[in-house]
């Protein structure tokens, strides 16, 4: 490969959440964190080349959105997912979960039912609870290995009144990538209810082989026009300390109102560096991320194996996209306190504990495959061990 994933770099003492936080989160500072969704992968080296000459300026002023901004954005959805968009379809956000709480705040009122698919990314709880609005849970079916959506209920939930689905395409944590027809029947249930679709496809870019990720707003121009989509590099790339995101609205009404918003709140400005960012990975990043595909796969089915042949007691729920493994524990406890004392305190690992992504998360474990190979293996030997040691 021309890129080298397998070397491990040492981010500790970089002001890292994910890996100078261990004491203050685990209660030990030598745990193997494996949890928070970035990488521990450099970033394509054009776009630090291209970060590196901006910092060299010297001058870090107010920044715009360049024609070569934008084409890069529509040049990289239509060529990596068929979807052809309009250049004044594109507003910004300082993050995908920040846009999420922004359409709350612009589309709903307090008080107002709004759809999520848990197990689910747990923000989508926040952004939800936190703006004074409530929860209307189309709890995912597991069946044969698999998420499925509940349409019944869907339709139940939309026709009562909600105003609004946070559709995690791909899924975070069940790595499932939505079928076409999938993503169609949740337009015919949300157009007919006038609920209001906003996507989030952070992890669009992340899909493995066999798989395809579908843009939900690309489906029909009815479905544009009554959703939102919401993008960023940070998870394709490992740029997420950057702050930078899109958000894709067809409907000019709809992002009328958003940018309004941003304006209210004063975050309409662009992230200096994230413009660059977003325009250097969307440009160059492509050879990179064919290749961190490649490993990621590889990780997968190092995982898999290894749970096969010296963890039976857990089940690898194979992801279809993203770079996070749910993984079933249930074998070994169903209660979120006893899994969390296995990992920190017996094993000195950190995988993310299953229950903060919805109560049938417990028992469950989310693994973050982007790291070098032997920084998993070292993982789950240690989580092995200190399974082994219960027994």
């Amino acid at each position: 490969m021309k890129y080298d994933f397998d070397k491990r770099i040492d981010r500790t003492g970089t002001a890292s959440y994910k890996w100078d936080q261990s004491e203050k989160l685990f209660g030990r500072a030598d745990i193997l964190p494996l949890w928070v969704a970035d990488m521990d992968f450099e970033a394509p080296k054009e776009v630090v080349e291209a970060i590196t000459r901006r910092a060299e300026h010297g001058i870090y002023g107010y920044s715009v959105r360049t024609h070569s901004f934008y084409d890069a954005i529509v040049g990289w959805l239509a060529k990596r997912h068929g979807w052809t968009i309009k250049q004044d379809w594109i507003s910004s956000s300082p993050g995908v979960v920040p846009a999420l709480s922004l359409m709350v705040l612009a589309f709903t009122e307090p008080g107002d039912g709004i759809i999520l698919q848990s197990p689910v990314y747990y923000p989508f709880y926040d952004v939800i609870k936190m703006n004074g609005r409530t929860v209307v849970d189309n709890a995912l079916i597991l069946k044969d290995g698999q998420y499925t959506i509940d349409f019944e209920l869907l339709e139940q939930q939309a026709s009562a009144g909600a105003k609004m689905l946070l559709l995690c395409s791909p899924h975070n944590p069940g790595g499932r990538v939505w079928k076409k027809e999938e993503l169609e029947r949740i337009g015919d249930i949300c157009s007919k209810y006038n609920v209001l679709v906003v996507a989030d496809e952070i992890h669009h870019d992340l899909v493995f082989s066999g798989y395809k990720h579908i843009p939900y707003a690309s489906l029909s121009e009815t479905l544009a026009n009554h959703s939102v989509t919401c993008i960023a590099p940070s998870k394709t790339f490992n740029l997420a300390g950057l702050q930078a995101a899109s958000v894709i609205i067809p409907n000019e009404e709809i992002r009328r109102k958003y940018n309004a918003l941003l304006k209210t709140l004063s975050i309409h400005m662009e992230s200096y560096f994230g413009l660059t960012a977003i325009e250097s990975s969307y440009t160059h990043g492509e050879e990179w991320l064919d290749q961190l595909l490649e490993y990621l796969e590889g990780n997968l089915k190092a995982l898999v194996e290894f749970a096969e042949k010296r963890l039976p007691q857990v089940k690898v729920i194979k992801p279809e996209g993203t770079y996070l493994a749910w993984v079933d524990c249930t074998a070994i406890s169903e209660k979120p306190q006893e899994l969390k004392e296995l990992m920190f305190n017996k094993a000195g690992v950190a995988f993310s504990e299953g229950s903060v992504f919805g109560k049938q998360g417990a028992g469950y474990l989310r693994i973050n495959l982007a790291c070098p190979r032997s920084l998993l293996v070292e993982a789950l030997e240690k989580f092995e061990a200190a399974v082994n040691s219960e027994s």
